[in-house]
């Protein structure tokens, strides 16, 4: 999974897709699942998702993917989250663990 990627305004729904390595399917999924995950449509009806939108991503498939939370879970876990202010930390969070892991799978091939 790709962790930080340069900032645009706008992401297509297959550049999100492989950013998490995952079928565009699940994206349009989760989009409906969380109501979080609000992506504007552009004139000929495609989702572009803004980067607030792939930080709930990567808050979704962390707790969904990684943590084995149903989406249950995972959504009333989002709203407490939010309800404390604490959702971009923990996106933050989230991503400096996964640069750590890719880092130090690196450091390890290397050897």
């Amino acid at each position: 999974m790709e962790v930080r990627h340069h900032q645009k305004l706008y992401y297509s729904i297959g550049e999100v897709a492989k950013m998490f390595d995952v079928n565009t399917s699940l994206i349009r999924f989760w989009e409906k699942e969380f109501e979080v995950i609000k992506p504007k449509k552009n004139k000929k009806g495609n989702r572009m998702f803004t980067p607030k939108d792939v930080d709930n991503f990567h808050l979704i498939f962390h707790l969904v993917k990684e943590k084995g939370y149903t989406l249950k879970g995972a959504k009333e876990t989002l709203i407490l989250e939010n309800k404390k202010g604490k959702v971009d930390s923990d996106v933050e969070v989230v991503k400096t663990l996964k640069d750590t892991k890719v880092f130090l799978l690196k450091l390890r091939d290397q050897l």
